[in-house]
């Protein structure tokens, strides 16, 4: 399975002001110099997005992404890797000699779980792939287009990690642990992952 990110937030979505005031830092004389510790702190901010959201399989702010497979996991059903998922925009299916049809919208539908999203098929299962082909989901994932609706225990997480991540700005290597107070916001959040996709081939022709 591969995943792939087809958008990402925009910088007027991510809560810079809000990390800034968590730590205590205030507005200078130089414009030029504000804008650049805005964007470090921007960069802070998207690592701990994108930690909380490997941690939690949870999208923050709404985006879109493309998940390749070689095959249905399942064809009675195919859980998708992240939630909560607002729309699946198409399925495409790859034979593998170039040729890729779009699978019709009243063929499946979208079983819109908080935890586990899953395509369903609307017949009896989810339409063969051939065996060096590859099927190809687009969907739209996130809970919220603006910071201010994102969860708040999740929204807290990501200052408080950003924040951590400003503080051993000067330190060589990778970055430490989870902080615990980070790790008791998302517990909650978090689920057992399984792989979206294995694509066995033995039974495929």
């Amino acid at each position: 399975m591969m995943l792939i990110e087809e958008t990402a937030p925009a910088v007027e979505a991510l809560p810079v002001a809000a990390l800034r005031e968590h730590l205590r830092l205030g507005t200078g004389f130089e414009i030029a110099e504000d804008n650049a510790e805005d964007m470090a702190l921007a960069g802070f901010l998207r690592a701990a997005i994108a930690t909380i959201e490997a941690r939690t399989g949870k999208v923050l702010l709404t985006r879109r992404f493309r998940m390749q497979l070689d095959d249905w996991r399942d064809r009675l059903g195919q859980t998708l890797p992240l939630a909560p998922v607002i729309l699946v925009e198409k399925i495409e299916i790859d034979d593998g000699m170039g040729t890729v049809i779009e699978v019709p919208q009243d063929n499946w539908r979208l079983l819109p779980h908080g935890q586990r999203p899953m395509i369903l098929p609307t017949g009896v299962i989810l339409p063969h792939v051939p065996r060096r082909g590859m099927v190809s989901v687009t969907f739209t994932a996130g809970f919220a287009d603006v910071w201010s609706q994102v969860p708040a225990d999740l929204a807290q997480a990501v200052i408080m990690l950003a924040a951590r991540y400003y503080e051993d700005r000067s330190y060589d290597g990778a970055r430490g642990a989870m902080p615990f107070g980070v790790s008791a916001l998302i517990d909650r959040w978090r689920q057992v992952r399984t792989l979206a996709g294995r694509g066995s081939r033995e039974m495929r022709r």
